[in-house]
């Protein structure tokens, strides 16, 4: 559990005003010295990511923020990046102490906005409770309020018990492609932009997914897969590849086995199949005077062969014209105006929870911004978008 990556866990967003006892809220929740605490305001500054695991609600990831009531320049800042955090909380845990504030009000009212489940808590309840704030926090959040004392560690069974049925969602990386005792070949380039000596994150996660449901996995390389495919006593049920490499293992695909991409299954698992399908379809309408915006996940080094950076942008030049325009951002950054885009294009996400890509689309639908993902741009630029396995779709 300790080893789960972080976009699979829950992430819980530890809300609230300043010195409503947030971190020791988190210190006594996980049985642990895990934030910093403080008497002094403002002791939490930017938010504080932990992964933890929490006795019955099993691994997750902590969001310690800073106070939503600070002040000043950098107070509101500090503000700013609380509430992007909510970007990637799954449930919130909205903490109080004396009084429930307006402030309060409008942070439960942020989440219902997002969807997001809110559980309310009044904490600090071995100094005494005043009169009509929990109804006033029951009010705002529609949910019973959970009463703790995070200095005398009373009330946080109450609180594990209500994120219980928050844990993580499971959602199976092939489940809807394949069932169990089918052979999945698995075509993985081993090229300059391939991490040394392992496997990328939705391989490795693929790959243990496959032989938990009883599949039989073929691992190889684009070089590697005729012959591969020559030693198979018959062909293998489904063939899933590297984005990069799409068309090249599309016209090696026997005829009558299904193929898709590791990124066009992660469109399901992370987002929305069906907008980023749709998404894709705007390249055709695409102008050489427009403007791209691709989203990376993660923040490595540009590799020279990089998918995102040098191999997209080459193909959507070479289908539109050199003069489009393209913009590159990764891990946190997001522009928060996306008016001046007319296509988003997002990588597979493996590194981000699923709340949070979905944030990223409904940012891109309220701007009229279509939105789709690495594997499904390098399969519609290469004609084949229509011929591959897309989870869902008929």
């Amino acid at each position: 559990m300790e080893q789960a990556p972080r976009g699979t866990r829950l992430h819980i967003g530890i809300f609230g005003r300043r010195n409503a006892g947030k971190s020791s809220f988190i210190n006594a929740l996980t049985e642990q010295d895990v934030a910093i605490v403080s008497d002094v305001l403002g002791t939490t500054a930017d938010p504080v990511y932990k992964n933890m695991e929490i006795r019955g609600v099993g691994p997750c990831v902590l969001i310690d923020t800073a106070g939503f009531d600070d002040t000043g320049v950098l107070g509101l800042r500090r503000v700013e990046k609380t509430e992007k955090a909510l970007e990637k909380t799954d449930v919130a845990i909205l903490v109080f102490a004396g009084v429930f504030s307006e402030e309060d009000a409008a942070w439960a009212d942020k989440c219902r906005t997002r969807k997001i489940p809110v559980l309310p808590v009044l904490n600090k309840t071995d100094v005494g409770e005043t009169e009509g704030v929990a109804e006033a926090a029951e009010a705002a959040c529609g949910r019973a309020v959970l009463r703790v004392s995070a200095a005398e560690k009373t009330g946080f069974e109450a609180v594990r018990k209500a994120l219980m049925p928050f844990s993580a969602e499971e959602r199976s990386i092939t489940g809807r492609v394949c069932k169990s005792g089918d052979h999945v070949m698995l075509v993985m380039p081993q090229d300059d932009s391939a991490p040394k000596g392992r496997l990328i994150l939705p391989q490795v996660q693929t790959i243990r997914e496959l032989l938990d449901r009883g599949c039989i996995a073929t691992a190889v390389t684009p070089e590697t897969m005729e012959a591969a495919l020559e030693r198979c006593a018959k062909k293998p049920d489904l063939i899933i590849t590297d984005s990069q490499v799409f068309k090249t293992v599309y016209e090696k695909t026997p005829r009558g086995v299904a193929l898709t991409s590791f990124s066009v299954l992660l469109a399901d698992v992370k987002g929305d199949a069906e907008i980023f399908m749709r998404g894709a379809e705007r390249i055709e309408k695409l102008q050489e005077e427009d403007r791209v915006l691709i989203a990376e996940a993660c923040t490595h080094a540009p590799a020279s062969e990089d998918i995102g950076r040098v191999k997209i942008p080459a193909l959507l030049r070479k289908k539109v014209g050199q003069g489009l325009g393209v913009d590159v951002v990764s891990g946190e950054d997001f522009p928060a105006d996306l008016s001046p885009y007319s296509l988003i294009i997002h990588c597979g996400a493996c590194m981000f929870n699923r709340r949070h890509v979905l944030s990223r689309i409904a940012a891109a639908e309220a701007a009229g911004v279509p939105i789709t993902n690495y594997g499904m741009t390098i399969a519609k630029l290469t004609g084949i978008l229509d011929k591959v396995v897309i989870p869902g779709r008929e």
